[in-house]
């Protein structure tokens, strides 16, 4: 089969002929139909080399596709079960530590599979299970978001887009930060309060809580924003470190939200199967796949780039 594969710091990404994997006791084999790609994957041909236990590395974390084999034990599931994959569960991450989706098939485990609805079109599965899961398990589960509360979004990109939507069904007042001004228009549609260029705008300490989808240095501008008891969640991973001013942070707190879980992604392809949430995303071919992630590589992308593949 084909798989686009990291090969090293430095090296496009590259699209090899592999072998089609099977699975080991508690897993199982899908044939990918939809892969998302993702900031993240740019990130991991930054410091792959370096953390990644082998190479090549096929990547692509946000996939959903049908099972096409099960390995001993599996049980719950079937041959033709349309699922998605959690990134975040049993199996170390996909595209970093181990073999992810942007390939005919991937392996997964088992406990790590979440029904797909009938319904449901395949690429919204598929970017469900990172940028859907991510972005609502930060602002809802991590943050909390819930009415009568003031909420700050930085970054309105694949994830802030979908974390906005949530807090605003949450009943929450929600004002994003984004300096891309072509997307102001689908914020305000999706029910942000107000959008401004950049967070350093927001008033200090006025808001219960900020997510920093972004990652630019922003952590900074959230916790000033913040108000004494309130929090920031950082999801956004731009830069690999960052700088906070030590007294910003007193009486707030700031915590890290990384994935989050099955639960997360199935209660996501709800609000999207009922046009709760309808995220921005491009279409793209398996065979795009490379060409993508250079698009996003240069802030060429709207909403998610979704590639669509498999018969």
């Amino acid at each position: 089969m084909k798989a686009w594969q990291f090969e090293g710091t430095g090296k496009p990404i590259a699209l090899n002929e592999v072998p089609d994997p099977q699975p080991s006791p508690g897993e199982v084999v899908i044939d990918v139909k939809a892969a998302g790609l993702c900031h993240s994957d740019l990130m991991y041909m930054e410091i792959g080399e370096a953390t990644m236990p082998f190479l090549p590395m096929t990547q692509g974390h946000e996939n959903a596709g049908v099972i096409s084999a099960l390995g001993e034990g599996v049980e719950g599931w079937k041959i033709g079960d349309v699922v998605g994959v959690c990134s975040s569960g049993v199996r170390p991450p996909l595209g970093m530590f181990t073999h992810g989706g942007f390939a005919g098939k991937l392996v997964a485990d088992a406990p790590d599979l979440a029904r797909v609805p009938a319904e449901l079109d395949l690429p919204l599965a598929a970017l469900a299970t990172d940028a859907g899961m991510t972005s609502y398990h930060a602002i809802i589960k991590a943050g909390g978001a819930t009415a009568g509360m003031k909420v700050g979004v930085i970054g309105y990109g694949g994830l802030g887009q979908i974390g906005t939507r949530a807090a605003v069904l949450a009943g929450a007042e929600v004002h994003v930060a984004e300096m891309k001004e072509e997307v102001w228009g689908l914020a305000t549609a999706a029910g942000a309060a107000t959008v401004v260029r950049d967070a350093a705008e927001w008033p200090a300490q006025d808001f219960d809580l900020v997510v920093d989808y972004a990652g630019f240095d922003t952590t900074q501008k959230a916790l000033a924003a913040v108000k004494r008891g309130g929090k920031v969640v950082q999801v956004g991973l731009g830069r690999p470190t960052f700088t906070i001013a030590t007294p910003t942070i007193l009486g707030k707190s700031i915590v890290g939200s990384l994935g989050g879980t099955v639960q997360d992604i199935e209660e996501v392809f709800d609000l999207l199967l009922r046009s709760e949430i309808e995220p921005t995303y491009t279409e793209i071919a398996f065979e795009e796949i490379g060409a993508g992630l250079e698009r996003l590589r240069n802030n060429e992308v709207t909403g998610r780039l979704v590639a669509r593949f498999g018969d």
